[in-house]
């Protein structure tokens, strides 16, 4: 390995720039206005892999966005097959006045690279594409089969995903899936996610009179949707921060004692956590500890919501409509529809008459959890520790990843959670950064693995689980 290692010193300012050049294409998927963007990411990430000599390049079209598939298949015969996944689409960029820089005008600040997508996901998708390349530069052969997924539609909850998969499922067929696109647990500190909450996420619309009222001739004599909307909203959590939704917890599959103290024993420092974020406090179910709340146990959020009269000065009206978004996280066993199903009607249930209430079912996903006996993941925290100098850490995520639910369901194998971000990188709000000693060291992390991968005896570790 020592030429490869090598190689992937020598370069490192050299993957840095051609990283930044990537991120400057604004491939936000949720903007109609930015589907040529995205296309034109999908584009530039399959002319960078088509230079790393692949057996097979494709962009594949959706009913969205396009993903980009490529495979390098010269391993002998009998050797594994990893299949790599990412995402080259982003999160909008609001409030863009809250930027440091630019957003698409990566920047290099205090060993940082800032800008949009730097670390969600285009980062991560590159630590893979930069270790393939060391592989073929340095001409040390690839010791297994591996493949490449990379979807434009991550951050809108992959809805052609599905049906992508089905349409290409030989080409997909795998032993192994590795997802980096999840955070290490601290600075230098390697860790493999274990768990994904899920996702279910809706939008509810209140709508009272037919247009906007003047507030002295009408207020008092009909029901305001923006307030009924927030009397609802504070409806669906008790005092103890419980989910107030009946039936919320039917399916949620409890932690073990053991998986308790496993959460208790890692290195986390609550003041450091609190201070970044700002918040005052921190808040949340009662019964459960910061890392159980934001890792194993599930959540309704409110993000957003809009309503009446905004601009600058005085407008005495009462707003004819409110709106709001809500995002539950959800935990094993909990499904997204089942959980649509149970905040709607409850929603509807407490709305009051003088109000028309409108639900619309957005983005969703399935929670997951690994299973951590079976081989492939001591071969992945070998692989971590090789690069990084330390033992590697198991750890949960609170975040949500419909493809790997997705995928592990419809091949049955295992997938390895290797990201090497930040839990305050800021990977959905402005100044998103990526610390450039984990994308280094990521980059011999991905090496290293398909090192470990191919030491792997074929047969009984590859066929398990």
């Amino acid at each position: 390995m020592d030429p490869l290692t090598t190689f992937i010193d020598e370069n490192r300012a050299r993957f840095v720039d051609e990283l930044s050049a990537w991120v400057r294409i604004p491939s936000i998927s949720s903007d109609s206005r930015r589907a040529a963007d995205v296309r034109a990411s999908a584009e530039h990430l399959a002319d960078h892999l088509r230079s790393f000599e692949p057996s097979r390049v494709e962009i594949w079209p959706t009913a969205g966005h396009p993903a980009v598939f490529a495979e390098w298949s010269e391993a002998p015969e009998g050797a594994p097959t990893l299949l790599v996944y990412g995402h080259h689409d982003v999160q909008p960029v609001d409030p863009l006045g809250a930027w440091t820089s630019p957003p698409f005008e990566p920047q290099v600040r205090d060993n940082r690279l800032w800008g949009r997508g730097v670390v969600d996901d285009k980062g991560q998708v590159y630590i893979h594409a930069k270790a393939i390349e060391s592989y073929r530069r340095t001409g040390t052969p690839l010791p297994i089969r591996l493949k490449m997924i990379v979807e434009g539609e991550e951050e809108v909850g992959s809805p052609n995903l599905d049906a992508l998969m089905q349409d290409h499922a030989d080409a997909l067929s795998t032993d192994f899936v590795c997802v980096s696109d999840t955070a290490m647990f601290g600075r230098g500190l390697p860790s493999l996610c274990v768990g994904l909450r899920g996702l279910a996420y809706l939008e509810a619309f209140v709508e009272g009179p037919a247009l906007d009222l003047h507030s002295g001739s009408f207020g008092g004599g009909v029901l305001n949707p923006v307030l009924e909307l927030a009397r609802m909203l504070a409806a669906l959590h008790d005092s103890q921060g419980r989910v107030a939704v009946p039936g919320f917890y039917d399916d949620v599959v409890a932690l073990t004692p053991g998986e308790r103290r496993a959460l208790q024993e890692l290195p986390f420092d609550e003041a450091e956590w609190l201070k970044s974020t700002g918040a005052p406090r921190t808040w949340g179910e009662a019964g459960y500890s910061t890392l159980e709340r934001i890792w194993a146990r599930p959540t309704l959020d409110c993000c957003g919501m809009a309503g009446g009269f905004q601009g600058e000065g005085a407008k005495t009206i009462i707003p004819a409509r409110a709106s709001a978004k809500i995002a539950c996280r959800l935990v094993p066993n909990q499904e997204p529809d089942d959980i649509v199903r149970k905040v709607t009607e409850h929603l509807t249930r407490i709305a009051r008459p003088g109000v028309r209430l409108r639900v619309k079912s957005h983005s969703g996903g399935r929670p997951y959890l690994s299973p951590t006996d079976h081989p492939i993941y001591e071969v992945a925290k070998r692989a971590f520790s090789r690069a990084f100098g330390k033992p590697t850490i198991f750890i949960r995520e609170g975040g949500s990843i419909p493809f790997v639910r997705t995928i592990a369901d419809a091949t049955g194998k295992p997938c390895l959670l290797m990201g090497f971000g930040q839990p305050d990188e800021n990977s959905h709000a402005p100044n998103e950064w990526l610390d450039l000693d984990n994308y280094h060291l990521g980059i011999k992390s991905a090496a290293y693995l398909y090192d470990e991968i191919g030491r792997m005896t074929s047969g009984s570790e590859g066929e398990s689980g």
